[in-house]
């Protein structure tokens, strides 16, 4: 439930200060913003791909005939490129006439040029899909792909809920089913976060199996403390305390609620009673000392390589780290999902999937729809299994042996109880910044739960007008 209104009257005051004016950046920016809004208006007719530009395609054809010619796709990317260098090689062994030439981005960069990379006329064939995509596709710089969706019978081969993670409902507006979505995007792999463990270390500690609740793996990380050991690995210098604070939110929150806020629905608000007391909780842990030192200042690749090494009895992380867990540490790596209030509770968890969209400036979008639809094949989904991602297909391969199955389990567990959230930063493109910085500081003690959700409900309002749509 929301709170109380006099709380967060309360709350922005003390962001502004006694007697200092209301919305005070809108007062400022004002004159800005209309400049602003003028000047781009005035791009966008010039823009190729904009609203303005009523020529451009804006949906692939519906016809899934390869072209029989000699084609070079560009492909932008941020995730995983062992997985998209094998799935490149393997598609060009089906099509050679098709040579698909692959971009490496830092996903905190990507994120960040991803609208100018679209926008731009050397923009890439093939992209993977990001937030702040929403507002690519209503610009008409990538492709709708519902006519791919029924050619290539998408909605057999992959899961209803990857396909409605990547269809546009914001721009379809309310009361659209499923089936009548557009497609913006079409998924390779699917991932999912979690809590991963050294069963060595834990047995030092008296720890013999995944905690059934919250309150036991707070007894756990207590232990591990009183053991001498630092009880969980976070990387929070890029991603790992989000993921540890939206793991908390997932399991305090209802999703429907959680899921209207990530949307933009009018009149949600991630400043509610649950919300709080998970981010007070992170806070707790962080006062407790469950934490390293360094935390704040370590990035996830470098908290992982810790936990290797027996850094930590605990790791935050998703499954992209697992196919590295199960070489380096084999039957000694374990995973679970965080826990909830009681046993048995709805399995939950952030995710999405590694999933790529076509250009509207692509010559060759014939060739790029062979591409997405060899994405959702048996042989790519053992490459994507290979990897340590989640296959769209859960039998398409086999369950693995270890930790690689103990989240392959995991995520069945999620998808059977509906319980996949979008990562939190995908409620506006400006969100992961002050997501990152803000769990930071709750780490360090130096900003309060309040103001943390304060300022990620700002952003929000920012993007949907403080009402949603």
């Amino acid at each position: 439930m929301p709170m109380d209104e006099g709380m967060r009257a309360g709350r922005r005051a003390t962001a502004r200060g006694p007697g200092r004016p209301g919305p005070r950046r809108f007062l400022i920016l004002a004159p800005a913003v209309a400049l602003l809004a003028a000047l781009v208006t005035a791009c966008g007719a010039l823009t190729p791909g904009s609203a303005a530009d009523p020529g451009r395609p804006r949906t692939v054809p519906s016809s899934t005939a390869v072209p029989d010619e000699d084609i070079t796709l560009k492909l932008t990317f941020a995730d995983a490129p062992a997985m998209v260098d094998a799935l490149v090689a393997a598609f060009h062994r089906k099509h050679p006439r098709i040579t698909i030439e692959p971009r490496y981005t830092q996903f905190a960069d990507y994120v960040k040029s991803i609208k100018l990379t679209m926008a731009s006329d050397n923009a890439p064939d093939l992209a993977q899909y990001a937030v702040g995509m929403d507002d690519i596709a209503a610009r008409g710089d990538i492709l709708e792909l519902a006519p791919y969706r029924d050619a290539y019978r998408w909605r057999a081969k992959l899961p209803a809920s990857a396909l409605d993670q990547l269809s546009g409902s914001r721009l379809t507006g309310p009361g659209r089913g499923a089936a009548g979505k557009r497609l913006y995007g079409v998924p390779a792999g699917l991932s999912m976060t979690g809590i991963y463990y050294d069963k060595e270390l834990a047995r030092r500690a008296g720890i013999t199996r995944p905690p059934r609740t919250l309150a036991e793996f707070e007894r756990q990380l207590a232990a591990v403390k009183r053991a001498g050991m630092t009880p969980l690995g976070v990387g929070a210098l890029d991603s790992g305390g989000l993921h540890l604070w939206a793991a908390l939110l997932n399991n305090a929150m209802p999703p429907a609620e959680y899921r209207r806020w990530i949307k933009g629905e009018r009149g949600a608000t991630i400043e509610t009673a649950r919300a709080l007391a998970a981010t007070r909780k992170l806070a707790e842990w962080s006062r407790k000392g469950y934490f390293d030192d360094s935390a704040i200042g370590t990035t996830q690749n470098d908290s992982t390589g810790q936990f290797v090494r027996g850094r930590s009895v605990f790791l935050v992380n998703g499954n992209w780290a697992a196919g590295q867990l199960a070489q380096a540490m084999g039957k000694k790596a374990g995973f679970f999902l965080m826990p909830g209030a009681r046993p048995g509770a709805r399995a939950v968890s952030s995710g999405f999937s590694v999933s790529y969209a076509v250009s509207s400036r692509t010559a060759h979008p014939q060739a790029a729809g062979a591409f997405l639809d060899f994405l959702t094949s048996a042989e790519a989904q053992k490459i994507v299994s290979d990897n340590g991602f989640l296959p769209t297909d859960e039998d398409a391969v086999p369950v693995p042996r270890g930790v690689l199955g103990e989240v392959a389990r995991a995520h069945r567990r999620v998808t059977a109880d509906d319980g996949m959230n979008h990562f939190p930063d995908f409620a506006a493109p400006a969100m992961l910044d002050p997501l990152r910085a803000g769990v930071q500081k709750l780490m360090a003690g130096r900003t309060t739960p309040e103001a943390f959700l304060g300022s990620l409900q700002d952003v929000w309002d920012e993007r949907y007008g403080g009402g949603g749509r």
